[in-house]
This record gives C-alpha cells, sequence and structure tokens, in this order.
C-alpha cells in the first residue's frame, strides 16, 4: 500500500487482487498450516471494504484478467533474502520507495469500542520466548481474530474479552480506536502497522519479516523488552 500510495501521486491507480492462487508445496506442508490458497474469494471480500477506503485507489476488486501494468507477485522470483521488511518486497521490483513513516491506511473511522490494549496474536507465530500473564491485570484488554487463538491466548490473560469483527475494515476501525496495540506476524500487525497506531510486534527469530517503521512503535524478543516497551507507550514512561 505504501507503494501503490506513492505511484498515485503521478499516475492513477487500481488494484486487482488474485483469488485462488495456490500456494507452493513447501508452504502447502508447513505446520499448521490449514491452508491451499494465499487468498480466497471470501478472505478477498474481507479486505475490499478497507481496501475500497483508500482514497489513492480509483477502483479494487477480484483479478479477472485485467491489462495490469505492475504484478506484485514478481517479488516471489526475486533473488533476495526474504527475511527483510516485507513492504520493501515491492519496492524491489519498482525502483519506488514509498513513505514508511506516515500512514498509509486512510479514511477509517473511529469505532465504538475505544481506548482499549487490543491484541492479534497468530498460534502460528509464536515467540516461545514470550508470554502475556503480567497483562491480567489490565481490564481493558481486547482480542480480535480467530476464536481458538482467543481461547489460546485467554490461558495467559483470564480477563480477556473477545471481539468478532465482521471485515477487515471494522478490524481496522477498532484498531484505530485503541490505546494500544499487540501482535505478532499477522494481517493485524498489517493493519496496526498502515494506521501507524501505538504498536508492539512480537518477533520470532525464524521469521522475521515484518518490522515497525516510524513513531510509537517497537518489535521485541525478550519479556523484558516487551513489558518495558509496553509501559512506555501505555504508561507514557
Amino acid at each position: 500500500m505504501p507503494l501503490i500510495k506513492e505511484i498515485s501521486s503521478i499516475k492513477e491507480c487500481s488494484l486487482f487482487i488474485e483469488k485462488n492462487k495456490l500456494l507452493p508445496n513447501h508452504l502447502q506442508n508447513v505446520k499448521d498450516n490449514k491452508n491451499e490458497y494465499f487468498l480466497t474469494e471470501n478472505s478477498i471480500n474481507k479486505i475490499l471494504p478497507l481496501l475500497s477506503k483508500q482514497p489513492y485507489l480509483k477502483k479494487v476488486q477480484i483479478y479477472n484478467k485485467e491489462s495490469i501494468d505492475i504484478n506484485l507477485n514478481y517479488f516471489r522470483d526475486l533473488p533476495i533474502n526474504f527475511n527483510i521488511d516485507s513492504v520493501r518486497w515491492y519496492f524491489h521490483i519498482t525502483g519506488i520507495h514509498g513513505d514508511l513513516e506516515n500512514p498509509y491506511l486512510l479514511n477509517i473511522n473511529k469505532h465504538k469500542i475505544k481506548d482499549k490494549i487490543v491484541i492479534i496474536r497468530s498460534t502460528r507465530r509464536k515467540n516461545y520466548l514470550i508470554d502475556y500473564k503480567f497483562l491480567q491485570n489490565y481490564n481493558d484488554v481486547l482480542f480480535l481474530g480467530l476464536p481458538d487463538e482467543y481461547e489460546d491466548l485467554k490461558k495467559e490473560i483470564p480477563n480477556l474479552q473477545f471481539y468478532n469483527c465482521k471485515d477487515f475494515l471494522e478490524m481496522a476501525e477498532v484498531i484505530n480506536s485503541s490505546k494500544i496495540f499487540i501482535g505478532n506476524l499477522s494481517f493485524g500487525y498489517t493493519i496496526a502497522e498502515g494506521l501507524k497506531k501505538p504498536r508492539l510486534l512480537e518477533s520470532g527469530p525464524d521469521f522475521p519479516l515484518v518490522y515497525p517503521n516510524g513513531k510509537n512503535a517497537y518489535d521485541f524478543y525478550f519479556q523484558d523488552h516487551f513489558e518495558k516497551n509496553f509501559k512506555k507507550i501505555y504508561l507514557n514512561k
């Protein structure tokens, strides 16, 4: 999105999203991966409302053999180390670098759910040096995401609340209204990064392909750093 936003300053941009593109075999066989495709039509329909709000996109829809100028899937063929910041893959395809310091998910309203500690934590991307038990001392902790991932984290935070967003636009609205966002490698963190909300990223040393860019954002590998940086943002300490 920061790449498209940058290009839109000189060209009119539309985005076409390919559905049911098969994952390569090595990704289909990853432990706990239940997906066969990169994106199904159902997944795309959940993200379209969010992308359609972006003022720098003239059109966004499922790809149907339209003529395209830039194939963003080409990053998969680049001879690069994919552990670099994933948003930069697309910069390397085009040679155009977008602004990563300021928001690039725009026109997102506030939600009625406000000022929460919002968490989205994928069970597949856990850093097992990290626990969230200290957050049971707070009464405003809210989980978005999958019910089974909520149940997994509730073992550490008994007072954890759950909210089931209808689509990714609503998820963005809740995150945009939060006091702080905490997540690991998941689409939820991608949204928080695009909004530039105060955020913490639980990094895993085996797959470090996402990094915070901008203010009030930290990644962490160890528990002490997690709790220290949480206090720095949440309590302004």
